[in-house]
């Protein structure tokens, strides 16, 4: 296929977008692994050749699709870190996964839940860090294992509340009023364990 009649199938920009939407659409519904690239191609109506025009292959497509919220996740990261209490550490992070959660609803879930999207993502420079950053940023230096397990869940528990139907139906400001009251009680300082136990 000559790359003009793969552009005027697909088209630049806005058609990349949409092969990018269709892409997330079966991703979701069917998982990374069993979704192909001729499955991608005839939800949009073009060949799989205009698809192979544009990305090389389906790891490329899932790191198109999934770019934008890492992109987002890593700098809140980073604008945690750079917090210098812990108390704004945790509340930076509390806020900040809300509000991408929102922003990224099917594609956090995605992100965080889909393994062979977490493989393919391994391969990206900054991603096989992020999770321990996540983790450490939420639990603190040196974490007693309940913060451990606190912020384990946080992270699966966002995973899953964001793409959950019930709670789909909310609007923004409702879900995110729900996602940081709960992640305030989960995240809560603990007092250390008694020696005597």
């Amino acid at each position: 296929m000559t790359a003009e009649l793969a552009e005027r199938q697909i088209g630049p920009g806005a058609g990349r977008e949409r092969l990018r939407a269709t892409a997330l659409d079966l991703f979701t519904e069917r998982g990374v692994s069993a979704t192909s690239l001729q499955m991608i191609a005839d939800a949009m109506g073009v060949t799989k050749a205009a698809v192979y025009h544009h990305y090389k292959s389906k790891d490329e497509i899932v790191l198109a699709v999934v770019r934008p919220a890492l992109e987002q996740l890593m700098g809140l990261v980073r604008l945690a870190e750079s917090r210098r209490s812990r108390a704004a550490q945790v509340e930076t992070m509390i806020v900040g996964l809300a509000d991408l959660i929102i922003a990224n609803r099917r594609l956090y879930a995605l992100l965080q839940g889909d393994p062979t999207c977490t493989a393919i993502l391994q391969r990206y420079p900054e991603f096989p860090t992020l999770g321990e950053r996540l983790v450490a940023l939420l639990a603190g230096p040196d974490p007693d294992p309940g913060s451990v397990v606190a912020a384990g869940m946080l992270l699966a528990g966002l995973r899953g509340a964001g793409s959950d139907p019930r709670v789909m139906v909310l609007d923004d400001e409702e879900f995110r009023r729900y996602v940081v009251g709960c992640a305030h009680r989960l995240m809560r300082p603990r007092r250390p364990a008694s020696a005597t136990g």
